[in-house]
C-alpha cells in the first residue's frame, strides 16, 4: 500500500509543493514547527534513512541544503533546522525549517491547525527564494 507521501506525490492527496525533480519533492508539512517547515522526500518509498544508497543520500542532502537556504532567506531566520525523525510516516523524509531557537527543534509545539493563508504564504515565499537561487 502506498504511503501518504506517495499519495501526495502522485496527486491523490493535496500538497503544497515548493520543489520537484525526477528523484525528490519538497512540500510543506501540515503541522509546522515554524512557518515554512518543509519536508524533503524521495519519490521512491524508502522507509529507514540508514537504508538509503549513499549516492541517493548525498543528492537528498543537496536538495535539503537548497531548501534550507530558501527558508532562511524567505523567513529571515538565523538558521535552517534539519531533522530526520521517521516515526510518523514509513517513508524517508527530511524536515527542513526556519530555526530561531533550540526550542524550534521539537514536535511538541507544532501548529496543529495552521491557516491555509499561512501555508499559502509560506509556499509562495519559499518558491520565490528558490527562484532567486537559480
Amino acid at each position: 500500500m502506498a504511503t501518504i507521501f506517495t499519495r501526495i506525490i502522485n496527486g491523490e492527496l493535496p500538497g503544497r509543493f515548493v520543489y520537484e525533480d525526477d528523484e525528490f519533492v519538497a512540500f510543506l508539512t501540515i503541522e509546522p514547527m515554524t512557518q515554512g517547515h518543509t519536508l524533503v522526500v524521495p519519490r521512491a518509498e524508502i522507509d529507514q534513512w540508514q537504508d538509503i544508497d549513499p549516492g541517493v543520500n548525498a543528492r537528498l542532502m543537496a536538495v535539503a541544503q537548497k531548501i534550507g537556504r530558501a527558508v532562511v532567506t524567505a523567513f529571515g531566520a538565523p538558521r535552517a533546522g534539519l531533522l530526520i525523525a521517521g516515526l510518523e510516516v514509513p517513508h524517508l523524509h527530511v524536515h527542513v525549517f526556519p530555526a530561531y531557537a533550540l526550542t524550534d527543534f521539537g514536535f511538541a509545539g507544532v501548529d496543529r491547525n495552521p491557516s491555509p493563508a499561512s501555508l499559502d504564504d509560506a509556499q509562495a515565499r519559499i518558491k520565490a527564494a528558490l527562484a532567486a537561487q537559480d
